[in-house]
């Protein structure tokens, strides 16, 4: 069986910082907990920043560079920029840190959808910040927008030969992959193409086994072996369906992102405990452990020595 890869993101647009103390919202937080991400086994660091003051999520590139030339001195993971920004931002504002520092891989949504945060609103009586709950609670009406032109723009503007960023296809649903595959024969895309079957968000596709089953049996009808994929399980379910996923044959993301827990009622301490908990369920049932090198050459990726930081 091929060797797995764990990637971890680390901070995303999901969270507040009510949530948890562990969750990376500065700068020293997001490069600390990234590079020891990266030494607890994580070959690729997906990444989104922070305003360093208030916590919120930010697109501007100026903060993304108080923390990549860190991450870069210290690991030799793949770096995965973010072009997801948050549920709120247009195309146009969230792809301009990846075009400025051309990272090896940048995260792609595949469709729109109702990216639904406003439940997590009802668990919290105050907040650290004032911005936290008017942005979870406004979610109940947000459309997080992907549409056939974000997604041709983000395609030109990165996947060309002055970036060659391998895109992070990100697939909520199972319509994503047939909007991957309208892409793909448009030649938007150059395979292989590289999946990641986001599950668990409300608005999107569950997070449960037989979804997981059927999201790899449509992308095998539609791509055939000319893709490589992973799995998401958003919240409650991440170290389950990274555990049945890399089982199946396929890579797995964890991280704060996705889930601030490390069991059932217990937050994590940190993105590296996650990510060394998942590479103890994956080592114990046989799964051997992609380095960041054999990341690269199993993603076809341009290699560290082309990026802009």
């Amino acid at each position: 069986m091929p060797k797995t890869i764990i990637t971890c993101a680390i901070t995303g647009a999901v969270h507040t910082p009510t949530m948890s103390d562990a969750l990376p919202i500065n700068p020293e937080m997001i490069a600390e907990q990234a590079i020891a991400a990266a030494k607890a086994g994580a070959a690729i660091l997906h990444l989104h920043a922070r305003h360093p003051e208030t916590g919120a999520p930010t697109v501007d590139p100026e903060h993304f560079s108080e923390f990549l030339p860190a991450i870069r001195a210290e690991t030799d993971a793949v770096i995965n920029i973010s072009t997801g920004g948050n549920p709120v931002m247009t195309v146009e504002e969230r792809i301009p840190a990846a075009r400025h520092y051309s990272p090896e891989m940048c995260s792609l949504n595949m469709g729109s959808i109702n990216f639904a945060l406003h439940p997590m609103a009802d668990r919290y009586k105050s907040w650290k910040q004032d911005w936290e709950k008017d942005y979870l609670k406004g979610s109940e009406d947000n459309i997080f927008r992907n549409t056939f032109t974000d997604i041709r723009m983000v395609a030109e503007a990165l996947g060309g030969p002055e970036h060659r960023v391998k895109f992070e296809h990100e697939c909520y649903d199972v319509g994503h992959l047939y909007n991957l595959k309208f892409c793909l024969d448009r030649g938007m895309f150059k395979a292989p193409i590289f999946l990641q079957f986001v599950m668990g968000i409300l608005g999107g596709i569950a997070a449960d086994i037989d979804n997981l089953v059927f999201m790899k049996r449509t992308a095998d009808k539609l791509f055939g072996d000319a893709y490589q994929w992973s799995v998401i399980g958003a919240g409650a379910q991440q170290m389950r369906m990274a555990a049945v996923g890399a089982q199946m044959g396929g890579h797995v993301r964890v991280g704060l992102e996705d889930s601030l827990y490390i069991s059932r009622g217990e937050l994590a301490t940190s993105n590296a405990q996650q990510v060394e908990k998942v590479r103890g369920i994956l080592e114990t049932q046989g799964n051997q452990i992609a380095s960041p090198d054999e990341a690269r050459a199993i993603l076809g990726l341009k290699g560290s020595n082309e990026v802009n930081f």
